[in-house]
């Protein structure tokens, strides 16, 4: 596993040019005056791109091969190549340590495709780049972490989905990062039920009974802290969240309404199970208000901060 040193710099990739991320990375580059703590900040992209959104000085920027046109709220498939060449150079800047940490702003993946990308997201192309065994995407904010155990799918396949192994090997991935990401010293996760109630003893729905308490006690039995199946309209308020330090959810919204509610602009997206750190803010493309001088650069300047703070805990 790569392994940083204090002074690593933090890299952020550029996104989809046509949308607000190289906006906020600027932006952000701008609030924080270049670096995190110790750490500088560098900028994987079409410098071009940038100077188009305010410009940062130029040694601030790890130029690509590829070539990128910004026409703000307009994609295009021609920019696909450097788009994808940022993430894949910054990652492999992170695999051979040097760089603490990769942060990524938001992708429109149907234009990618159009050129071949293969992959439904940034989480899955990370995890080919990295060779990870699984990748899992976690939100996380200063007031709550949660990891969806199902990401992109209709709500009507989650059921379907659902199994033991998946939830057992997630909710390991999840606990390790609250160690080694996070440093808590002795992680507790929550895991959610599936159906109201959480089946209410099988009437109302058997998953919690047949898939996801058996889970549980697999967890528990390997000596991990985890509640559950817990009834998810009880467990994000104050007190319940004072219980556990993530909470696994077993579909998107389940997880991703209560952090947008209680920290929408502070909500971070992270991938764990990755060799690399990986950050990203909870945002995406923003197509409708890109050149507006609309875009909020909040999102990003807390995944700089994160993944700062993430490669500090690894490099302890």
């Amino acid at each position: 596993m790569p392994t940083s040193k204090s002074a690593d710099p933090v890299l952020v990739t550029m996104g989809e040019p046509a949308g607000i991320g190289p906006e906020v990375v600027v932006a952000a580059f701008a609030a924080l005056g270049g670096r995190i703590g110790e750490r500088k900040l560098l900028l994987v992209g079409d410098p071009e791109v940038f100077k188009s959104c305010g410009g940062v000085p130029d040694e601030a920027v790890v130029p690509l091969k590829a070539r990128a046109v910004r026409t703000p709220g307009k994609p295009d498939a021609a920019n696909a190549p450097a788009t994808v060449e940022a993430i894949a150079l910054a990652v492999e800047m992170a695999m051979k340590g040097k760089a603490a940490a990769v942060v990524t702003a938001p992708i429109h993946k149907a234009v990618l495709m159009q050129t071949g990308f293969r992959y439904p997201g940034h989480t899955d192309y990370l995890a080919h780049l990295t060779c990870a065994k699984r990748a899992v995407m976690m939100l996380a904010s200063e007031t709550l972490r949660v990891v969806p155990l199902t990401v992109h799918i209709p709500l009507k396949d989650v059921p379907r989905i659902l199994d033991r192994q998946s939830i057992v090997e997630t909710a390991e991935i999840t606990l390790d990062a609250l160690k080694r990401d996070f440093a808590v010293a002795n992680p507790r996760l929550a895991v959610a039920g599936l159906n109201p109630h959480a089946g209410e003893d099988g009437e109302i729905g058997r998953e919690e009974r047949e898939i996801i308490a058996p889970a549980v006690e697999e967890l528990r039995r390997r000596g991990h802290a985890v509640l559950g199946p817990l009834p998810s309209d009880t467990m994000f308020h104050a007190e319940a969240r004072a219980r556990y330090d993530a909470a696994l959810c077993m579909y998107h919204d389940q997880a991703l309404i209560p952090i947008k509610t209680l920290a929408f602009w502070e909500g971070v997206n992270v991938t764990l199970g990755l060799p690399i750190v990986r950050t990203s803010p909870d945002h995406g493309t923003g197509f409708d208000i890109a050149g507006t001088g609309k875009a909020d650069a909040r999102s990003m300047i807390a995944a700089i901060r994160l993944a700062a703070k993430m490669a500090d805990a690894r490099s302890r």
